[in-house]
């Protein structure tokens, strides 16, 4: 259903020169929220098993975040899809279907009952019922049928470094038993880029979905003793990115999702070349509508109907209408009030008239037929009546109210014995008794009141003295009075948040106090048939919903005392502090131009909380730069180790010992892998290994030509060569030596670091 609602559009505040805040600002960018990558059909290129010979190896990049495979001849990965299956049992067909990387996002359905091979945030396989899927799809997407019982060609997969022994002992059971492979080779994905990119000496830099490496090389030949290992990659990074934007916005009503982090951390963010300067500046104002990236999830908005100026001034000029009938009507009812009570008036004089020269008898007929009980009540209403009239007339005509002083009343009877009365003058006894009472209690409460009013201009005038005296510790007073204000507003905003919460502290003491209500023993279980239930008895026992319902004083009143006396100490620091403007006060904090958390949530326009389309959205500013941070800084994300730049410096400096080793590792660094891929990465590396290596040293930094498929290709062009005949393990050696027989290359993991 779509709602209709109506919006008045008002002309902008004008803008203050030389403050960007104001000014007219560009329409913003949007982002499109990234949908699940349910990518349909995809036609299988099953050519390449007909091209191939029994020599043609399959090359499998077996990466924790995505497979891609293919032929060893090919010149890229002919399939590439997640590592994920998802497989439930459907009741319509009666059978268990598999839905095998991006099929697995084709419904809500498939959806939630994915499941992936590798064990969360790292490289090693976990669920092996999984990856046999994976490769069964990989295998079935190469066009090999396995008629013979096996895939009938050699296999090279790439495994991450230092794989554990069982992981690749399951892994090549799998690939000999199941699928009777002729022989397999496994090979570091970061070797294989660094091969494909003629890489002969240097510093391999390898940031992956789950990882990043240190891998020093000398002559083809990796170190493998000196590498080093930090626990962050992309997938560390995209859950990183979406616990901050939980954290800020903590009620999206949008679904966010794994994949979509990724998507927003592969688009969004980049590395800053100076990190803490970047980020004390990056909330300003100043071209913050550039760097402030919004994205946007799907949404229902309501219609709003936008009103033109003529229309808008009709609508006001029907209000201005509508106004002055209702003063009419209110002029002429009052006339017609006025009217009746002056006919009252002349009506109850022409009574005290006929009064005269009657009989006590007559006297009472005549009172008791117009509700009167005697002559001083029809006297006291008289006065009633013209001091209304005369107010109402000053008050037609304009006139100034001038009310007369109170007449201090009589009270005769209060002297006389109840003895000497009769039952009529005991009544009016008592009468006179509680009129003296309320006499008394306005005298009172006026006096009050001017003892007050001089009290307070007593107060005012030894402020005023104190603060021309002593003008310093008289700024300093009012300072922490504000400060009070302020800490007892947060405290009653934090209350009222609170008792919103009912598993916060205030709302269960509240219901404690509730449930104990007709407790005589507060804290004990009533047993049935016990003591009855006295609560009520005592006046004080009413006090408790006092208590409950508005505490000491109600929200309206503690907020109206708070809120008036925080802005008249503000306004006398305005007036006599110099150091005091109005850019802090606190009116001018709560503003949305002068607020850091707005630029921060909201960006640098003004939003509207009733907006969907604004509650369905997420502003990236802060997190561009601070998730790939982490791989230089990895403390800001409570990782316990050193950054890239300090592990290559400690590689450098203290694990080659040859000064001229040294040189050729730092003449080519190499980057590789998916998370390298943000914008300056190679600036700011260069530029930080600048700071920890000697000057003397020349440094070159050097990216991958794709660092996503270098693995794979590197891998293929292995495969092809004869270099790769002596990293094959065979079906003979296999069946012979075991399944933990490895074979080493230069490529591959080694038997001992």
């Amino acid at each position: 259903m779509t709602i209709t609602t109506t919006r008045y559009v008002h002309g902008d505040t004008a803008p203050s020169r030389g403050d960007t805040r104001f000014e007219p600002k560009p329409p913003p960018r949007i982002w499109q929220a990234t949908e699940s990558p349910f990518r349909g059909y995809q036609p299988l290129p099953t050519d390449g098993y007909a091209r191939s010979s029994s020599k043609t190896a399959i090359v499998i990049d077996n990466g924790a975040s995505l497979l891609r495979a293919g032929w060893s001849f090919d010149k890229a990965p002919r399939v590439s899809f997640p590592t994920i299956v998802a497989r439930y049992r459907d009741r319509k067909i009666n059978k268990t279907v598999s839905y095998v990387g991006y099929n697995a996002f084709a419904d809500a359905t498939t959806r939630g009952q994915i499941r992936n091979a590798f064990e969360p945030g790292s490289s090693v396989v976990g669920n092996w019922d999984v990856m046999e899927g994976l490769l069964d799809y990989t295998f079935a997407s190469l066009g090999i049928a396995g008629q013979d019982g096996g895939v009938g060609r050699p296999i090279v997969m790439t495994e991450p470094i230092a794989n554990l022994g069982y992981s690749r002992k399951t892994m090549t059971e799998l690939l000999f038993e199941c699928y009777s492979a002729p022989s397999v080779a496994y090979g570091i994905d970061a070797l294989f880029s660094y091969r494909f990119n003629k890489g002969r000496s240097g510093l391999i830099i390898s940031s992956s979905h789950t990882a990043t490496h240190l891998i020093p090389v000398l002559d083809n030949k990796p170190i493998m003793s000196n590498v080093t290992r930090l626990n962050w990659g992309g997938y560390q990074g995209a859950e990183y990115l979406l616990k901050l934007i939980k954290l800020k916005y903590p009620n999206f009503q949008g679904k966010l999702t794994d994949y979509q982090a990724e998507e927003m951390a592969r688009e969004h963010c980049y590395i800053s070349q100076d990190f803490d300067r970047e980020m004390s500046t990056f909330l300003d104002w100043s071209g913050l509508e550039e760097r402030d990236h919004m994205v946007q999830y799907p949404f229902t908005e309501q219609v709003v109907v936008e009103k033109s100026e003529e229309e808008l001034a009709r609508i006001a000029e029907r209000k201005r209408e509508g106004g002055r009938r209702l003063q009419e009507q209110a002029a002429k009812m009052r006339l017609e009030k006025l009217i009746r009570k002056e006919q009252t008036l002349e009506y109850y004089k022409d009574l005290q008239q006929r009064l005269v020269n009657q009989t006590k008898k007559e006297i009472k007929r005549l009172l008791d037929d117009d509700e009167f009980r005697d002559e001083a009540q029809l006297e006291k209403t008289i006065q009633e009546l013209e001091k209304s009239i005369r107010k109402a007339r000053n008050k037609d005509v304009g006139g100034p109210d001038n009310p007369e002083e109170e007449v201090e009343p009589t009270f005769p009877l209060l002297e006389v014995p109840d003895e000497s009365l009769d039952e009529a003058g005991i009544k009016e006894k008592r009468h006179q008794r509680l009129m003296k009472s309320g006499y008394e209690a306005r005298v009172r409460a006026k006096v009050e009141k001017e003892l007050e009013k001089a009290r307070v201009a007593d107060e005012e005038r030894i402020d005023n003295e104190r603060r021309e005296n002593d003008l310093s510790n008289w700024l300093e007073e009012r300072r922490a009075a504000r400060q009070t204000l302020l800490q007892r507003i947060k405290e009653r905003d934090r209350l009222k948040a609170d008792l919103g919460n009912r598993k916060s502290l205030a709302s269960q003491m509240r219901m404690k106090t509730l449930a104990n209500l007709a407790s005589d023993q507060p804290g004990k279980k009533r047993r049935r048939g016990g003591d009855d239930d006295n609560f009520g008895a005592n006046d004080d026992d009413w006090g408790i919903y006092r208590t409950v319902a508005i505490g000491d004083q109600s929200d309206d009143e503690e907020e109206e005392d708070l809120g008036a006396g925080l802005k008249n100490v503000e306004a006398q620091l305005l007036k006599y502090d110099p150091s005091f403007n109005e850019n802090n006060t606190l009116e001018a904090q709560n503003d949305w131009t002068q607020s850091l958390m707005h630029a921060f949530l909201r960006g640098p326009r003004p939003s509207d909380p009733e907006s969907q389309q604004e509650a369905y959205q997420i502003h990236l500013n802060v997190e561009r730069i601070r998730v790939p941070e982490v791989v230089f800084q990895p403390s800001i994300a409570g990782l316990d180790q050193a950054g890239i730049v300090d592990i290559a410096g400690d590689i450098t400096n203290h694990g080659l010992a040859k000064p001229a080793d040294r040189e050729r590792v730092l003449k080519n660094i190499f980057l590789t892998g998916g998370n390298t891929m943000f914008k300056g990465f190679e600036e700011r590396l260069k530029t930080e290994l600048r700071g920890v290596l000697p000057m003397e040293i020349p440094i070159n930094v050097q990216k991958a030509s794709n660092p996503v498929l270098d693995a794979w290709r590197g891998a293929a062009q292995w495969a092809a060569g004869d270099d790769s005949e002596g990293g094959f393990v065979t079906r003979e050696e296999y069946l012979e030596k075991g399944p933990e027989y490895m074979k080493e290359h230069s490529l591959g993991n080694a038997t001992t670091f």
